[in-house]
């Protein structure tokens, strides 16, 4: 029997830092831990300051997510003063977290995921007019066939051409950049040179869109990242059809022009890419479920009247819950249902540390048993104890995978049609069973069906927008209990955002008008939590057990699987033997 074990340490393409330690016994992971070796602390130094003002300070949780933890924190606060917000505010909140998911999801595909999957040196070999004629046949099918839009302009034989001698031109360089030090060359990579020159083109391509299409932020929230026009009982952004310094016509008009921007390239590129490429990797529709030990939530989001309250039917996204044991069967969720161990995490409760608490009582104070960092490297951690900054999350007292995953399945078995729709196109036109969406396979799937969805939505909701301004609705804040002389003596309340990776939630309880104690449950804090006081492993963790591993010196396996969840965690890979030796080093701009 042979048995290796491997630490990957970083792990992720974007910023953070998460360690995978996965047992590999004759060619297959046996078992698997999660750990993230950085702490953050910022609920710490939110005691005490105005809670009106919370959602200045999450916003910087992240520089990539900035606007999820705004809409997440006035949210918590709005719940904790019942305020309710006006339809404007909340349909521009709409667009700017609609046109962020879209973004995100596009951004995940090509820049975080695409190359587990894409050679980039094989596209060296391709033949730029077969490339060309695959690009205009795949076009055809998917975005002229299905889903009624144009094909995309840039697919002639001169321009595959010129992509190619580029990236020539670059590799000839050999300063790689982002595309140093992969797998390149692994037989797990089964594209042929040409459907590689392809995403390679459309990987440059999704670089210049998304940063056109994000200008919405700009637009609605004064900059991006970090926009500034959040504000607990609205947005203070002003509504005047007669003011330039305003959301008037010719912004409404601009707005139109990215978001149909966005749709178009979704549809022509994106949605066309991930079907072909996922054509050639069926398997991976067996692979990285987790083998029904984790379920899946959402508290659903994108309120389209006023004073609605998370979990409330009214959201367009739907909150529940579903398991793999009885999909598609659809469950209630409740907050006072979610509770967070730090058996295996470095904090400790005072009740002691066996004990699950509910973020509304939740306590972070620290505990790092963990490796001297003075001390240098070090092999492994000590993963019978405590071995992560990250809590472990639970619904029920079972571990639970949020993301777009959870969410299409939850829309799914609730029968939403525009959902529903896109996920049996999917199966029917990759040939595969519902049961193959507990997958990794399923899990991209679901990232680019959630897209394809959003994208037309943000649309209807400009339209929205638009109307009820016509109409003469020009309020954007409820002012009414903006003075903390308003506010009860001691208050607390919870905000949900279904961020693009997964349920996120602000937890705020207020005192003598200040903040009395915060905790934040974030989408990666979810998937990448740790065991839990009854030995449970958290999602990430379970999804890597059966994984075939080909080369233990190269195991790409383990990053399709965990990369699938779009970790937001690291900016470096260092891949290290049993010995700590360092194998190759893989940096992502």
């Amino acid at each position: 029997m042979a048995t290796k074990k491997l630490v990957i340490d970083p792990l992720t393409r974007i910023e953070g830092h998460l360690r995978i330690e996965a047992v590999i016994e004759n060619g297959v992971v046996k078992d698997a831990w999660s750990s993230s070796t950085m702490w953050r602390g910022i609920e710490q130094i939110l005691v005490g300051r105005d809670p009106r003002e919370l959602w200045y300070w999450t916003q910087r949780f992240c520089g990539v997510c900035t606007t999820v933890h705004s809409i997440a924190s006035v949210r918590s606060v709005e719940d904790a003063l019942d305020i309710a917000v006006p339809l404007n505010a909340e349909l521009i909140r709409n667009l700017m977290i609609g046109i962020q998911a879209v973004q995100d999801h596009v951004i995940h595909f090509y820049h975080l995921h695409a190359l587990d999957w894409v050679d980039i040196t094989s596209a060296l070999q391709a033949d730029p007019a077969k490339t060309s004629a695959l690009a205009q046949a795949i076009g055809q099918k998917y975005a002229v066939g299905v889903l009624g839009n144009r094909p995309y302009a840039k697919s002639s034989a001169q321009y595959f051409e010129t992509i190619q001698k580029r990236v020539a031109a670059f590799a000839g360089t050999k300063r790689l950049g982002p595309f140093a030090n992969a797998y390149w060359g692994h037989k797990a990579y089964k594209l042929p040179p040409e459907a590689n020159l392809m995403g390679v083109a459309h990987y440059l391509e999704a670089l210049d869109w998304q940063k056109d299409v994000i200008k919405i932020h700009a637009l609605l929230g004064s900059k991006n990242p970090h926009p500034q026009t959040f504000l607990v009982g609205g947005m203070s952004i002003p509504v005047d059809p007669n003011s330039q310094n305003a959301i008037n016509a010719d912004m409404i008009a601009h707005i139109r022009e990215l978001l149909v921007s966005a749709k178009n390239f979704v549809e022509q590129v994106y949605i066309p890419d991930l079907l072909a490429v996922a054509s050639f990797y069926k398997e991976w529709g067996a692979i990285g479920g987790g083998g029904g030990n984790f379920d899946f939530i959402s508290f659903g989001d994108y309120p389209t009247q006023s004073a609605v309250k998370h979990n409330d039917k009214a959201l367009w996204l739907k909150p529940g819950r579903v398991t793999a044991a009885d999909f598609p069967t659809l469950h209630p969720v409740r907050p006072e249902d979610i509770t967070e161990y730090v058996t295996h995490s470095w904090y400790s409760y005072n009740g002691g540390d066996d004990k699950g608490l509910n973020p509304f009582v939740g306590e972070t104070k620290e505990n790092y048993t963990g490796p001297n960092p003075g001390s240098g490297k070090y092999d492994y951690l000590d993963t019978d104890n405590k071995y992560t900054w990250v809590k472990a999350p639970r619904y029920l007292d079972r571990p639970v995978e949020v993301g777009p995953l959870a969410r299409v399945l939850i829309a799914y078995a609730q029968g939403q049609k525009e959902f529903k729709g896109v996920v049996d196109l999917v199966l029917s036109d990759l040939g595969i069973p519902a049961s193959a969406l507990f997958s990794t396979l399923g899990r991209t799937a679901a990232r680019g069906i959630e897209t394809l969805v959003t994208a037309t939505k943000n649309l209807e909701w400009l339209d929205m927008l638009a109307a009820n301004i016509k109409a003469g609705d020009l309020r954007v804040h409820a002012g009414e209990k903006w003075d903390p002389a308003t506010w009860p003596k001691e208050c607390r309340g919870v905000g949900f955002h279904e961020a693009p990776r997964g349920t996120l939630s602000h937890w705020t309880n207020i005192r003598d008008t200040k903040i009395a104690n915060f905790q934040a449950v974030v989408p990666s804090t979810w998937n990448a939590s740790p065991r839990d006081a009854k030995g449970q492993r958290g999602p990430y963790e379970s999804a890597l057990i059966g994984t075939p591993i080909a080369d233990p010196e190269k195991p790409i396996e383990i990053l399709r699987t965990i990369h699938s969840y779009d970790p937001c965690l690291a900016c470096a890979v260092h891949v290290l033997d049993e010995n700590g030796k360092e194998l190759t080093t893989v940096k992502v701009l």
